[in-house]
């Protein structure tokens, strides 16, 4: 069975091929500038890499150029696009809708239901979802929503200090996302630890960032809320913040609601702290110039992430281990050394040598260290990969068992027809 996983931007289209069950990865790519005069392709398939600029005017025309590189004769890895079992997306928000999803209208509309909780992810991939609905109607379309993880935290982690109706009629309620990442760490980590009953926080600092309380390998509290606006600082993204200085803000900038709503979401965070960048990296270089700015965003980052990670302790008992993963968790050690520094009475040790040269998947706590510290670099895609080859497995068996119709007797047959040319 072959499992396309996208990651969709705007204009971005970002994919991996696998082979079920083995997990297998046999190709990515992606195409960038989607819409523009000349969008760029790439796509690395074993040692070969073919670069390109074509017009690519929208995501179904995307997914035709990603089919139309996996089966070219000479570095292709596919015969033919019918042997793809389903495209999987890492969908963000459906609202009154988790877990995984075959792509129906109603999955859909649900999505659309949450674009004004998720304007940055929602409209980009339903139009995306639309449009390779009509295209490749032959290939099964499953949502593996970020929520998912999180369906397992408490009521009293769930639900806001709002009237009761609210969250059951309107659906505001603690969510989470980043369930994918938090989802592999979870079972990464026990298989590393020989362990299902450890105690992990697991921090994906990245683009976005999350801090997760898993709990036998399931969410038991996690930052991100109703939004994926909430939470810690995003590199543009604002984060927490009291929506009574909201109404404030619209008196005294003239702004209107919405209009505040789209710089808190694209000039906030990072970006609207240091005035300068949301990259850490570029945050870092500046601070050592004397950028007193870029200094405060990178204070308040870590002074959040503690905040959440002291939280977590609580709500855990204590850790066993705590996790740094994605782009900034894996790669800046001097981040790392500040998010934990001064925990010792905590039983948390960093190895300053281990935190320094740290490369991929590595402890980097000290021996005489309580809770164990790794960097665990994610994998989004093979948890989507795995979510939906468990979906098509799941309705194959249904619609062989019932008179299953619609879209079970469709995953069934693609489904069944992956196996056949795989074994």
């Amino acid at each position: 069975m072959y499992i396309l996983v996208a990651n969709l931007g705007s204009t971005s289209f970002k994919y991996r091929l696998f082979q079920m069950p083995e997990e297998r990865q046999l190709a990515r790519g992606g195409i960038e500038r989607i819409g523009s005069s000349e969008s760029r392709c790439v796509v690395e398939i074993g040692q070969a890499r073919q670069e390109k600029l074509l017009h690519v005017p929208d995501h179904a025309e995307a997914v035709r150029q990603c089919l139309a590189q996996l089966t070219d004769p000479e570095i292709g890895c596919l015969k033919d696009a019918s042997q793809v079992s389903a495209i999987g997306f890492k969908a963000v928000h459906g609202g009154r809708l988790s877990g995984v999803q075959l792509v129906t209208d109603e999955v859909l509309a649900a999505m659309a239901e949450m674009n004004e909780a998720a304007p940055a992810h929602n409209p980009p991939y339903i139009r995306a979802m639309q449009l390779l609905r009509e295209r490749f109607p032959q290939i099964p379309l499953v949502a593996a929503f970020e929520t998912g993880f999180h369906q397992t935290i408490p009521e009293r982690n769930r639900y806001y200090g709002i009237p009761y109706e609210w969250a059951e009629q309107y659906g505001v309620r603690r969510y989470g996302f980043h369930g994918a990442s938090h989802r592999y760490i979870a079972g990464r980590t026990a298989q590393l630890l020989g362990r299902q009953d450890l105690r992990i926080i697991s921090c994906h600092l990245g683009g976005s960032s999350s801090l997760c309380a898993i709990r036998a390998g399931q969410s038991v509290a996690t930052s991100m809320g109703f939004s994926a606006q909430s939470g810690l600082p995003q590199t543009s993204r604002v984060g927490d913040l009291d929506i009574y200085a909201l109404p404030t803000l619209v008196q005294r900038t003239g702004k209107s609601l919405q209009e505040l709503l789209q710089v808190l979401g694209s000039q906030g965070g990072l970006l609207g702290l240091s005035g300068l960048s949301g990259d850490v990296r570029d945050l870092y270089e500046a601070a050592t110039q004397g950028h007193k700015r870029a200094q405060l965003a990178l204070d308040v980052f870590v002074s959040e992430v503690r905040r959440y990670l002291g939280s977590y302790l609580v709500e855990l008992g204590g850790a066993d281990v705590i996790v740094f993963t994605g782009g900034i968790g894996e790669n800046q050690a001097e981040l790392r050394s500040r998010i934990l520094a001064g925990l010792e009475e905590l039983g948390i040790v960093l190895d300053p040598s281990a935190n320094a040269t740290a490369r991929g998947e590595c402890p980097i706590h000290a021996a005489n260290s309580r809770v164990q510290v790794w960097i665990i670099p994610t994998n989004e895609e093979l948890v989507v990969a795995r979510q939906a080859r468990e979906l098509l497995e799941r309705l194959g068996q249904a619609s062989a068992g019932s008179a299953s119709v619609g879209a079970g007797r469709c995953c069934s047959g693609q489904a069944h027809r992956g196996k056949e040319k795989d074994h």
